[in-house]
């Protein structure tokens, strides 16, 4: 299997879904990073276990989705593995269960433990988080300093019905006073819910102070060269964030996970179609509409991932060329377009479209010369033979009808136009409705865009 796209994946969490020659999943694992995960099966082979050698001589193609983070990759790979019981994860039971927190708030002496099930207890479950180590050690730290010291043991008793003393005399953490020892009457049931509802506060991330405590102690820490002291906390900090991560608890349609794969494809197909060093993740396509020479503006349409981005749209009234001229226009928008990113320090996008022929690509690559912009990569879309146009190629590029790229850029292109020819409407509608009510005194347009 060629490992040619591996480079191109995003520094993105996400989940890759591996495929066999027939195109059936074999193997779906989570990541924190596409790129570096994907890539550690492919760069150092020799490193591989037998078992993951097995699975890699099986890959023929790598689908990947982008998740927002790393708990909501976790939550799409645990679904994805049970609805497709891929043949590898099933032999490697990678299919396994993610540790929640859980709080046993229906007793009358709560207790906090990690588990593997959530179950309908009357606890409340908070999770699940990907690294159990983490939090585990997170929980200990936390009960050792008494921010939540709720009694770690699983006796099953009321306020009114007591245990025996002879039963929890040999308790270490009753006599070490680590625990607040409820089960002989040392804590009133209201007054042990109310660190039960601190810790509940904590894991719902109300958690600001706790973790500005944390950081000012380990900056004294080291300060007085404590570093394996000031380690730990920073592992503790990092676990906080990670725990406060954004995830979203909802079903993934097959319809869903289909069209992000198509999205993945189309891109990647286009990467490679035009040779691009970097994936045209985003993507902004400019157009020109007139009607006999009046009222000229142009459109530019952004899409993210193959789909559409409408906050990212822009309006352009041109302003600067008499008559009809359709290169001094797209020169005009594309000029003040990446003018205005480079002032305001914003990125820039990974693909350039045009449409149009050569002489719009030239008078945009001009626009982009006068704007100081060097590096960019351009193309342009012809509507007549849907031909691709290229900086330094003599000749056009023709993908294949169905080609996922080529789809793509079409998509692309059509919705750069409608949005010019809305524009385009709008502004005769306008002129139209001022000439008709000559009393009607003129106001200025606010330009929508760059």
């Amino acid at each position: 299997m060629e490992s040619t796209f591996i480079p191109h994946l995003p520094h993105l969490p996400g989940v890759y879904l591996m495929r066999n020659n027939a195109a059936q999943i074999i193997y779906i694992g989570k990541a924190r990073d596409l790129k570096k995960r994907v890539a550690s099966y492919f760069c150092k082979p020799a490193l591989l276990t037998g078992k993951t050698q097995t699975l890699v001589s099986e890959i023929r193609h790598v689908d990947y989705v982008v998740c927002a983070s790393e708990r909501e990759a976790l939550v799409v790979e645990r679904r994805l593995i049970y609805r497709y019981k891929p043949i590898f994860n099933i032999m490697w039971k990678d299919d396994k269960s993610y540790p929640y927190v859980a709080i046993s708030m229906k007793d009358n002496f709560p207790r906090i433990f990690l588990t593997r099930r959530k179950k309908k207890d009357g606890s409340i479950y908070f999770g699940p988080y990907p690294s159990v180590k983490g939090v585990r050690n997170l929980l200990h730290w936390a009960w050792r300093k008494k921010f939540f010291p709720l009694r770690p043991c699983d006796l099953d008793f009321e306020e009114k019905n007591l245990p025996p003393y002879k039963k929890v005399k040999s308790c270490l953490y009753l006599h070490t006073g680590e625990c607040p020892a409820p089960c002989v009457g040392k804590i009133s049931v209201r007054e042990y819910k109310k660190i039960a509802q601190r810790a509940r506060w904590f894991f719902e991330g109300k958690q600001d102070k706790f973790q500005k405590g944390l950081e000012k102690e380990m900056k004294e820490f080291s300060k007085n060269r404590e570093y394996e002291k000031a380690a730990q906390l920073r592992d503790h900090i990092n676990t906080l964030n990670h725990m406060q991560e954004p995830v979203t608890f909802r079903e993934m349609t097959e319809s869903e996970l289909t069209g992000k794969i198509k999205d993945t494809r189309a891109v990647e197909d286009l990467r490679r179609a035009l040779n691009l060093t970097k994936s045209p993740d985003r993507i902004e396509c400019f157009d020109i509409s007139h009607i006999q020479g009046s009222e000229t503006v142009a459109s530019m349409v952004s899409f993210m991932r193959a789909q559409p981005d409408k906050s990212q749209y822009r309006k352009f009234i041109i302003r600067e060329v008499e008559g009809v001229d359709d290169f001094k226009s797209m020169k005009e928008a594309v000029r003040r377009r990446y003018t205005r990113l480079r002032k305001e320090g914003k990125p820039m996008p990974d693909l350039v479209l045009i449409d149009g022929g050569k002489g719009q690509l030239a008078a945009a690559l001009e626009g982009l010369k006068e704007a100081d912009i060097k590096r960019l990569s351009v193309a342009a879309l012809a509507k007549r033979e849907e031909e691709i146009f290229l900086p330094d190629r003599p000749d056009s590029l023709c993908l294949p009808a169905d080609s996922p790229g080529l789809l793509l850029l079409r998509h692309v292109r059509d919705e750069a136009h409608r949005f010019a020819v809305t524009f385009h409407r709008l502004r005769r509608k306008k002129r139209s409705f001022q000439i008709k009510t000559p009393a009607a005194k003129p106001t200025a347009e606010k330009e929508i865009g760059n």
